[in-house]
């Protein structure tokens, strides 16, 4: 019988990542003195942080891809033609 072990790291490789595609979403990026705050506004709930901008849009890209692997995985399709607008707006206080 032979060793049925997976080494760390190496698990079954998964039929929907066998044609990996690029995707390009939109990300919001916010700095303050803890550091950076990303998000994914197209993938509600996709967000992410890092010490520095860098380390910030590296994790994004991270939480993206997990995100939309799982929604792969689960038969969704993949965001197309997103569209965000970034504006400001005043407020009296």
């Amino acid at each position: 019988m032979g060793d049925s072990r997976i080494p760390i790291g190496r698990g079954p490789v998964r039929a929907y990542n066998r044609t990996m595609k690029h995707v390009t979403l939109p990300v919001v990026v916010e700095g303050d003195l803890d550091g950076y705050y990303v998000s994914c506004p197209s993938l509600q709930g996709c967000y992410s942080q890092g010490d520095t901008y860098e380390q910030a849009i590296e994790n994004i890209k991270d939480a993206i891809r997990l995100h939309l692997e799982d929604r792969l995985a689960n038969g969704e399709e993949l965001p197309q033609h997103v569209s965000v607008s970034l504006s400001t707006v005043e407020v009296a206080v």
